[in-house]
């Protein structure tokens, strides 16, 4: 059983850190011409994104009610005693939990982004 939980945790920490700034270096679609300034207002937009951080208390809340629905779960598992379903369970649910919040954090250091730039009144249009 330690050998699968292992494995688990490893591939979702592969995954939450494979998304890391994806969303604060997003490079958006702009309407028209590029000002001078864009490629400035775009680093300084970039920058203010990563301050919105991935472990933040949404993806906490997140990783918790995940591993509460994983550890439920695991113990109506036939296979394993219930204390293995469990644990297994809750190390699941936490890391699909922090998946879930990690990605929706990267949509929004996407959204910080536009609306930044949109802000400093370049056309974004995503």
């Amino acid at each position: 059983m330690q050998k699968p939980l292992i494995l688990l945790s490893l591939l979702g920490s592969l995954a939450v850190t494979a998304c890391a700034n994806t969303g604060a270096a997003y490079e958006p679609i702009v309407d028209g011409p590029v000002s001078e300034s864009y490629a400035a207002d775009l680093a300084s937009c970039q920058q203010l994104a990563t301050e919105h951080a991935y472990l933040n208390a949404n993806t906490r809340t997140d990783a918790l009610i995940g591993a509460g629905i994983g550890a439920i779960a695991g113990v109506a598992d036939d296979e394993v005693s219930d204390t293995e379903g469990a644990v297994a369970g809750a190390v699941v649910g936490a890391i699909a939990g922090a998946g879930a919040g990690a990605a929706e954090v990267n949509d929004e250091r996407r959204q910080i982004v536009i609306e930044c730039l949109q802000g400093r009144g370049h056309r974004v249009v995503g």
